[in-house]
């Protein structure tokens, strides 16, 4: 497990501003976080090279790119051995409309979060690409109606924060 970095009071609202819109330019950024431009880049820099800022990416709409369907599915396997697990592990990363995959603990062995345009999609997902990974023995889906909440900023410490 990697350790927690140690960040100031500077370094969390750099990383506050940046997780509210990782586009802005250093010298906006340093604006917000009341630096110059130089010890704001280094920061930025510092927290990419220890791990804290893992990338950048541009967030797109689902419904605007016609993935309507937002399904939740529960993966049960025949073993629970490590190479069982690493061989589902591998075989539903090459499939880009998981969205999320977590390891879960209770009932079934894997979560999946799949987005995708139709239940004509859904049903060739399942009986194409899902049911033919070797060692599934279970799978469930739950349909989401609405999505209540969504955020991709992490929570940061707040004592003493203030926003600008």
């Amino acid at each position: 497990m990697k350790q927690s970095a140690r960040l100031d009071l500077t370094d969390l609202r750099i990383l506050d501003e940046l997780q509210r819109d990782g586009g802005l330019s250093n010298v906006e950024l340093a604006r917000r976080v009341h630096l110059s431009p130089s010890p704001c880049l280094l920061r930025v820099k510092a927290l990419q090279a220890a791990g804290v800022i893992t990338r950048y990416v541009a967030l797109a709409d689902a419904a605007a790119l016609g993935l309507d369907l937002n399904v939740f599915i529960s993966i049960s396997l025949k073993s629970q051995n490590k190479d069982a697990l690493a061989n589902f592990e591998r075989s539903i990363a090459e499939h880009p409309e998981v969205m999320e995959c977590y390891l879960m603990t209770g009932d079934s062995d894997y979560l999946i979060r799949v987005a995708l345009p139709t239940i004509a999609a859904l049903e060739r997902f399942i009986l194409e690409q899902l049911t033919p990974i070797p060692g599934i023995e279970k799978i469930r889906s739950s349909f989401a109606l609405k999505q209540v909440s969504y955020k991709t900023a992490l929570p940061l410490p707040t004592e003493g924060m203030h926003r600008t």
